[in-house]
C-alpha cells in the first residue's frame, strides 16, 4: 500500500523542487523594426544615383543604400533595364561644374 503522503499518490500535488542546481530561462522580448527599404510609385521603375562604394558596401553587408533622389533600397537589378531616375540625374548635373568654362 501507498503512503499517503507521498506525491505519487495524488496527481494534482505539486512537485518537489529538484535538490541539485537549478537552472532558468527567460526570454527576452523586444520590437522589431525593419526599415522600409521600398516605396511604392514610379522609384520604382528607374535606375538610381548611387556611390559606387555604397554599393559594394550594400553587396556586402546586405545594408540598404540611398539615392540622391531619396530612394532608399537594397540594390538587387541590373540598372542598365531601366531608365535612369530623372531626378537623381537632375541633382547629379547640378553637382557637376560646367566643362565649358560657362557659369
Amino acid at each position: 500500500m501507498s503512503d499517503p503522503q507521498s506525491p505519487l499518490s495524488d496527481p494534482g500535488a505539486p512537485q518537489q523542487q529538484p535538490s541539485g542546481p537549478s537552472t532558468q530561462t527567460a526570454v527576452l522580448e523586444r520590437e522589431e523594426t525593419l526599415p522600409q527599404v521600398q516605396e511604392p510609385g514610379d522609384h520604382e521603375r528607374f535606375a538610381h544615383y548611387v556611390r559606387k562604394e555604397k554599393i559594394l558596401e550594400s553587396a556586402l553587408s546586405g545594408e540598404p543604400v540611398t539615392a540622391l533622389c531619396g530612394k532608399v533600397w537594397i540594390p538587387g537589378r541590373d540598372p542598365k533595364r531601366f531608365p535612369v531616375c530623372p531626378e537623381c540625374k537632375e541633382i547629379y548635373e547640378g553637382f557637376r561644374a560646367p566643362q565649358d568654362g560657362g557659369e
